[in-house]
């Protein structure tokens, strides 16, 4: 808890709550601290929110399973974000969506009572946190919609598109690795691989580990 206290002004929300509150709140277990390995899952698609957490340290990902079978990345969430943030006080407060530990992964765990009356009592967190939920519900709304409606051509061809104004060049180099590019778009790593090698084959794009170079940019 101490750690915590000596680094709470990292986080947006815990910002506005006192040392002296956060120390209360420790003593009656109204918070407590969780750690989660590498690649263990946090919730399951469908388990009951009973909490809100807040990520301290690591990296989380939200991922569904389509149609085929594959699972996809939605989102990646980092330190100072929050999961269940809009579920917690649902009446369906189900998991839509697998919630895995990307990284080692450290969350601070808020019982629903301690936040419902954080929100009730201090103004400062409650807005806060409703600026958290209002964008992320949003920016996570989007991220669905853009996955379910596109198919892989098409996620592929949006990347390409923002990297080739981003770049200025028609030799896009990659930032990461194929399978974080994968990731990133939605997708399965072999089906990216045989995306882009359909592509080479009718003559778009050439590539290699670092780069894809675009052959007719007006494809995009």
């Amino acid at each position: 808890m101490k750690n915590l206290l000596d680094t709470k002004n990292n986080y947006t929300l815990l910002k506005a709550v006192p040392n002296e509150y956060i120390t209360a709140c420790f003593n009656r277990q109204a918070m407590k601290i969780t750690t989660y390995n590498k690649d263990q899952v946090i919730h399951f698609e469908g388990d009951i929110c009973m909490n809100s957490e807040l990520i301290l340290s690591g990296q989380v990902v939200v991922e569904r399973i389509d149609e085929s079978g594959n699972l996809m990345t939605i989102t990646t969430l980092l330190p100072d974000d929050i999961l269940g943030g809009n579920l917690v006080f649902s009446k369906n407060p189900h998991y839509p969506m697998t919630v895995t530990a990307k990284t080692e992964t450290t969350l601070l765990v808020l019982k629903k009572e301690l936040l419902f009356d954080l929100c009730s009592g201090n103004t400062t967190f409650l807005r806060l946190f409703l600026e958290y939920i209002s964008d992320h519900a949003m920016l996570l709304g989007d991220r669905i919609k853009h996955y379910v409606n596109r198919t892989i051509r098409e996620s592929v061809m949006a990347y390409l598109k923002n990297e080739y104004i981003l770049q200025a060049s028609n030799k896009i180099l990659l930032r990461s690795s194929k399978k974080a590019l994968a990731e990133r778009i939605g997708v399965q790593r072999t089906s990216l691989s045989r995306e882009l090698q359909k592509m080479k084959k009718e003559g778009l794009i050439e590539y290699d580990r670092t780069s894809i170079t675009l052959l007719n940019p007006n494809f995009l």
